[in-house]
């Protein structure tokens, strides 16, 4: 029986990526680097401090800031981040995926979150989501992040349940690696190339169907 579905946040939920690029630019720009959006593509997916060192290797500056000064840089971006999230609104969910959320919750299947954002809760509040959800993973917990299973198991101890019981469902490569080396159904939302190692994917949150989901899901349990 599958029981709970654990969820990724940007990409899944609601698109804050625009956010994270223009804060992140912003930042790159005060430390004389330039980021464009193919680079952005990196940072997808994996924590604010391991973002913050591949930008500061992309500029040659990996070894020009103390880790103290390290995480006020982080802070500085995130400060920045979290004035563009104030304008978040239920309106920001994607397509389907309030349709999908309360299908589960009518059906009684348990359901986390597991982001690498630690804004995660104030963007389930903005998004009026937070009473469907059953718990949130705390990023800063982990002991690894994303491609890391841990996220994914620690959301599954959240709901109660083993990871065969769960799916994930995620929009990043570390994302989808992350799940699969839980032993948890992965699946994936996004093209099929950067999405080819899912269990199952679909092009857009609009194409994810709860029922077509679980199905997919038992018959890779039987398959295996």
């Amino acid at each position: 029986m599958i029981k709970g579905l654990i969820f990724d946040l940007d990409g899944v939920i609601t698109d804050t990526a625009e956010y994270h690029y223009l804060a992140w630019k912003s930042l790159a720009k005060k430390l004389d680097i330039n980021i464009d959006r193919e680079f952005n593509e990196q940072l997808k997916g994996i924590s604010r401090m391991e973002s913050l060192e591949l930008i500061l290797e992309h500029g040659n500056k990996a070894d020009a800031y103390t880790d103290e000064e390290k995480e006020e840089l982080a802070t500085l971006k995130n400060d920045e981040y979290k004035e563009y999230i104030k304008e978040i609104t239920p309106n920001d969910l994607l397509p389907g995926v309030h349709e999908l959320l309360h299908q589960a919750k009518e059906r009684g299947i348990g359901m986390a979150l597991a982001s690498a954002s630690k804004n995660g809760p104030e963007i389930m509040k903005r998004l009026e989501i937070e009473d469907l959800f059953d718990g949130v993973v705390d990023p800063a917990t982990l002991k690894a992040g994303k491609p890391d299973p841990e996220i994914f198991i620690r959301g599954a101890e959240l709901l109660g349940l083993s990871v065969d019981e769960c799916i994930g469902l995620e929009d990043a490569e570390a994302g989808i690696e992350s799940i699969n080396k839980a032993g948890m159904f992965s699946v994936g939302v996004g093209s099929k190339e950067a999405m080819a190692e899912a269990d199952y994917a679909v092009e857009s949150t609009a194409d994810l169907s709860l029922d077509t989901i679980i199905k997919k899901a038992l018959e890779g349990k039987k398959s295996n």
